[in-house]
């Protein structure tokens, strides 16, 4: 491993790792919204969004935290408003008291705002526009959830950067992932370089998925899977990733630490490694190393795919977190490889409808498929190169993800927003 590779993968870890309170993509308009009233020092009278059809498919479902039970757009776009502290990004909403969920209902109920879709070639787009007395703001977010692009008041310019297509725009460059890279790394780090960051995923996800277990959280896919099918291990890694989603779909106030600008996908990578670590008493060095794996497993699949899509990111996620237990269990680089290829055969092309309850299931059958990826490689199985989207070469295989998610899925995804609006 060169120092050079070593820095990316720490610069990766830092921007992926991140804090978020609630489901990212009404966080991302709740920033955008406090940024707006920010900029004009005063609440917009009135509020043009303007957001992708991806924004929208991914908030018009999910309940956002700290508005007492509030849905959508106009919901994320209120508490950002109203009490939103503009400065703490994907947490600007984490520390909204329930004494002011009054206001934001009545802002969210009296204030025109009017919400369009129009083309863009960003999946991931955010432009808010307000009024307040004779003053104009705009604030515009593109790419990834907290990279704001421009803030314009009266038509002067505060800030502005270059507007380009890709959403990694202005993040460290993921085309150095491979999993050979990504073991070498996992195995040898420092780990006081990235301890911080391990420890904060397992204390804040361990956290709300306790939480998905004991509350009464959206379909309680977690609980249930408990409730029916017992206590074996396979079956709690399911539960555990399923059960933080459960809560954060439905409005859990409690933060998450993300991935690839997903809660589901930080939690679907790493919970299910943390519950199989406990399992086998591994040490918490093994356990933070096989975190490693699992979160830059996940990205490395990501990277081709893009932050959102019409392909379920859980997908993507269980395949890491099988990668991760995989590591647990001391498999080498060939195991590993065949997790990867074996899991991802299973459930591709599973589609992304939007962040809603459901979500949960769908992390539940990723966990699932990670796992058996690895036990298939244990029983000498495999699926083959060749077989469907499969190709001789894992990078191949990967890439070939990321040409159905971004190339193929793309007609999918305008039929499923067209089946949510209409």
């Amino acid at each position: 491993m060169t120092p050079q590779i070593q820095k990316d993968y720490v610069a990766i870890l830092k921007e992926e790792l991140v804090p978020a309170t609630g489901c990212t993509e009404p966080i991302a308009i709740a920033y955008a919204a406090a940024k707006l009233r920010q900029t004009l020092g005063a609440a917009p009278e009135k509020v043009l969004a303007e957001v992708s059809g991806n924004i929208l498919k991914n908030v018009k479902s999910v309940v956002v935290p700290n508005t007492g039970g509030l849905k959508g757009i106009r919901a994320a776009i209120s508490v950002g408003i109203v009490a939103g502290e503009a400065d703490r990004e994907l947490q600007v909403i984490s520390s909204v008291s329930p004494d002011r969920h009054a206001a934001i209902a009545s802002y969210c109920k009296e204030t025109p705002i009017k919400i369009v879709c129009p083309d863009t070639p960003r999946v991931l787009d955010i432009r808010l526009t307000g009024w307040a007395g004779q003053d104009e703001a705009t604030v515009h977010i593109a790419n990834n959830h907290s990279n704001l692009v421009l803030i314009r008041k009266n038509g002067e310019i505060l800030l502005e950067k270059p507007l380009a297509v890709s959403a990694e725009d202005g993040l460290t460059d993921k085309r150095c992932l491979n999993l050979r890279d990504i073991l070498d790394f996992a195995s040898s780090v420092d780990l006081s370089l990235v301890q911080e960051l391990l420890e904060r995923q397992i204390r804040y996800n361990t956290a709300i998925a306790t939480e998905g277990l004991r509350g009464n959280w959206g379909a309680n896919i977690g609980s249930t899977l408990l409730k029916e099918y017992g206590s074996d291990i396979k079956i709690e890694a399911r539960a555990w990733a399923a059960a933080g989603s459960d809560a954060r779909m439905s409005g859990c106030e409690m933060p998450v630490v993300i991935l690839s600008g997903s809660g589901n996908q930080g939690m679907t990578a790493s919970l299910p490694v943390i519950r199989y670590a406990k399992h086998m008493g591994a040490d918490k060095e093994h356990l933070f190393r096989a975190l490693l794996v699992s979160d830059l497993v996940t990205v490395y699949q990501k990277a081709g795919i893009g932050r959102l899509s019409a392909y379920c990111g859980a997908v993507s996620a269980g395949v890491g977190a099988g990668c991760g237990i995989a590591y647990l269990h001391g498999a080498d680089y060939d195991a590993i490889a065949h997790t990867i290829t074996n899991a991802v055969a299973i459930l591709s092309g599973t589609i992304c409808d939007g962040a809603k309850p459901s979500c949960a299931a769908k992390i539940a059958a990723s966990v699932d498929a990670g796992i058996l990826g690895y036990q298939m490689y244990r029983e000498g199985q495999a699926f083959l190169g060749g077989d469907g989207i499969l190709a001789e070469e894992l990078a191949d295989t990967i890439a070939n993800v990321g040409v159905l998610a971004r190339e193929g899925m793309r007609g999918t995804d305008r039929t499923i927003l067209e089946i949510m609006t209409a």
